[in-house]
Order: C-alpha cells, then structure tokens, then sequence
C-alpha cells in the first residue's frame, strides 16, 4: 500500500509513518517547512517528504491519503485554501483517513493495545510500560509521542507474536500506545483515543486542557468515558484514585476490571520518597523501586505502568527492576549542561499543572535552600487563549525567580504574575523575545543555580543560547 501523510513531521504522524514503512508500505508525506528532528529520522528510513500543501501531490495517486490533524478547510486573507492539497483530494472524491484511524486498522488490528490516556504524563508513563515490557522479553510494539532514551526512537512496530507464549489464548502481540484526547482530524472531532480500542487502558489523571477544542472539564470526560466504553469486559482500566474527574468518568459506566492507583485506599500505592519507595498491592509490599527520576507525579506514573503491566502478566518486582533502568524521555528535565555551576534543563511543561510539579519535582530534590529560576513560554493553544493564565503564580511557587517569554500572547503577562511581584529585582520578569529574556536570566544566575527551560515547542533554541551566555 502507498500512503501519502499529510503533516508527516508531527511527532504522532511521524510515528505513524515509521510504523507503516517497517510494515512494509510505501510511504510519502509533506508539511509545512519540513523540519527535524523527525524530518531527519524520516528520510533516513528512506520516506520522500515534500515542502508544502501543494494540489499538484494529488498526482501520486497514493491508495490512500492519510490527514493529520494539522489540516484544516482553512483560509488565507486572500481567500485562497491554506490546505490546496486537502481541497483537492476533497474535489477528487479521493481515499482518505485520519491518522489514529488508520493505525487502527492497520497496525493495532489484532494486537493487544495498552493505551495510556491522562492530562499530563503520557509520553513519560507510556515509555515506562514499554520499557517493562520490553526487560520482561516481550518485545512491544510503541507509539509515543516523545523519544524514550532507552529506546532512541518514537515508534516500533514489536514483535508480530508474544514471545513464549505463540498460540496461547490471550497471547496476542503487545503495542503501548500514547492516548492522546485532542481530536483526530478536522472531519472526525472524537478524541484520537477512541480508535485505539484497547485492552487495557491508563487513565493517568484528567484536568481541563485544549481550550480551543473543549468547552469545559465536562466534555472531556465525555470524551474519556467513550474510551472507556471501548475496553472489553475481560479488559482492565488502571484509574487515578486520586483524581475526582476519573472517579465521575467511571462512575458514568465501566463493564471491565479496575486497577485503582495512587491514593491510600487505591490498590496500588506507594510508601516513600519519590526517589526511593515501596510500591504495594493490596496495602502489602511487592516491589521497590530506586531511581534517579524525581516528584511524586514520576512515582505515580510508576504506579500506573507497574499495574498496567501486571494486568499483561509482568510480576511488580520484574517491573519495579526494570524501571531502575528507566532513562526517561527526551524534553522531560533533560539535562543540557552545566556552565560555571548553573545546570540547564529542558523540559516539556507547558500547562499549569506540569510546571508546578516539575518544579516541585526538582525542589524535593535538590533541597530547599538551592535556587530555582524558570523560564517559560505559554505556548500551547491554551496558554495562547489565556485560560489557564491565572493559575501561573500557583504553578511557580517552587521556582526562586521565573521569567516568562511573550512573544505571541494577546493577554498581559505581567498582569498575570503580578502576585509574584513583576519587573528587574523582582520575583518575576516578562521578556518579548528570547534576546530579552537570556539578558535577563544571564544578569541574576549563580553558581549553584538550577535554571528549568519549560515550553511544548522549541523555545527559539533558548537552552544552547542560555549556555553559551553563561559560559561567556
């Protein structure tokens, strides 16, 4: 089969076209500005990309054209198609899917899928389930939307029988997918989750998020109660007891098992230090786990993936040994050096409550008397609309000084933070553009200082600028 994705070098449609090359199809794709990383790691799997939307892509004659959710009916203020390409497979009356439609039936079709669903903490708790998957010698297949660095790639097609147990009943090949709950495509506005039709599911936690898609809190769930009606009665939905959102998601129905985590009462937990705990099954010790990542919500996606896991037949211990090993994922407090004392990290929080336990994360870790300077940028759709603007003084109460880039904000940053006291001197500064805010980062850091680079895109390349800065 050919397929021609539009809006290949997103990190799912990316994936998606890595899984299908390995699959053995021929695969093509454009975007806009044809742009690394993944752009890089398509050509080297032997994918043409192509710059652009252009109608005249019609002329490959793909079996079928596959949309990313980057496509809209959009158009420019000359009244012409931003999308040409779309309106004309449109005016062709010819093939085309979503992506996560055509995984679905392509790729996922007689697989056993673990879908890993939540607000925060996806691509972190999918890369651990694999990576247990994986040390327990069952060679999964993944999709996540990051790169895990014990694996150096975002997607694998996995083996096409589980290992040592070829024909068993339940002995289906494994895939860990990353459940994303933004919409599929600009013609099927169900969250992406809906097509995986797991066996088991993750629910990792659930808070408003995409304001330019949902209404409020309550369509969201919506959204993951039809993913939960999607799990078969012999499956297992591993749920947040900590989260009241999940407690009314499943509330509204569930016809398969449930593997709570997190909470006292939950049937998993854990006792200790994020750092160094105990996991517990029933309120009994079956595992621990020692690492290096930090904060409680890492110990908590550790929880989520142990169970998960389990319920494929992954002892807690193997687990819990296995994520000793864990090295987390690109973005996700990764160190990009040290300069005259002062670490730089990168990180991928970007709504309000990410910041606030990255932040807590790293504070737990190096104590209290070290200081924290974050940088950030309200990138994401919502951050952009303004939603969440007032929560960011409570996102940042970890950090000692936070500087905010603005660049693209219709709202009034400055205002926004007020609470922390704004302006030179202050607990917080703004800076239009990214020259402004390494000046301002440069003039107040010290030796000995933590400086935690924060934003879902590539944040004008602040973290190589930041340490060259520094070391001059």
């Amino acid at each position: 089969m050919h397929i021609h994705i539009l809006g290949i070098c997103g990190t799912f449609m990316g994936g998606l076209a890595a899984l299908a090359r390995a699959a053995g199809h021929r695969v093509t794709g454009c975007d806009a500005g044809v742009y690394p990383p993944m752009s890089d790691q398509l050509r080297a799997l032997g994918i043409d990309l192509i710059e652009g939307f252009g109608a005249d892509q019609l002329a490959l004659e793909p079996d079928v054209f596959v949309v990313g959710n980057v496509v809209s009916r959009a158009r420019l203020a000359d009244g012409t198609p931003k999308f040409p390409l779309m309106e004309a497979i449109l005016d062709a009356g010819a093939r085309y899917t979503s992506g996560p439609q055509w995984l679905s039936e392509q790729v996922l079709a007689g697989r056993h899928v673990l879908a890993v669903a939540g607000t925060h903490g996806k691509t972190t708790t999918t890369s651990m389930l694999a990576w247990i998957l994986e040390s327990a010698g069952l060679a999964p297949g993944f999709l996540v939307g990051g790169v895990p660095l014990n694996f150096g790639v975002s997607a694998r097609l996995g083996a096409a029988q589980r290992p040592g147990a070829p024909g068993a009943p339940g002995a289906a090949p494994l895939f860990v997918i990353e459940a994303d709950e933004y919409d599929t495509a600009f013609f099927d506005k169900r969250s992406k989750f809906v097509h995986y039709r797991p066996r088991t599911a993750v629910l990792n936690n659930l808070e408003f998020d995409h304001a330019d898609i949902f209404d409020d809190l309550a369509a969201i769930e919506r959204q993951f109660h039809h993913l939960v009606r999607t799990v078969p009665s012999s499956g297992c939905v591993v749920v947040n007891g900590l989260e009241e959102s999940l407690a009314r998601v499943l509330h509204a129905g569930c016809w398969s098992e449930v593997a709570s985590f997190g909470s006292a009462v939950s049937d998993w937990s854990a006792n200790g230090e994020p750092g160094a705990f105990d996991v517990l099954l029933h309120g009994k010790r079956v595992a621990s786990v020692h690492w290096a990542l930090t904060g409680v919500h890492n110990q908590l996606n550790a929880l989520a993936a142990i169970a998960a896991a389990a319920h494929v037949g992954v002892a807690p211990a193997a687990a819990a040994e296995a994520l000793q090993t864990f090295q987390n994922v690109r973005r996700r407090m990764e160190v990009r050096g040290v300069v005259r004392g002062i670490t730089v990290y990168d990180d991928f929080a970007h709504h309000p409550t990410a910041i606030r336990t990255t932040l807590d994360g790293l504070r737990r870790s190096i104590g209290p008397k070290v200081r924290i300077l974050a940088a950030f940028e309200p990138r994401s759709n919502t951050m952009k609309l303004g939603t969440m603007k007032t929560q960011l003084p409570w996102a940042l109460e970890s950090a000692d000084l936070a500087f905010c880039h603005t660049a693209g904000l219709d709202w009034d940053a400055a205002a926004a933070l007020a609470p922390l006291g704004v302006g030179p001197g202050r607990r917080a500064q703004t800076a239009p553009d990214i020259a402004t805010l390494l000046a301002q980062i440069v003039q107040v850091a010290q030796p000995g200082d933590h400086i935690v680079c924060m934003s879902n895109g590539a944040f004008g390349g602040v973290h190589a600028q930041l340490l060259q800065a520094l070391a001059a």
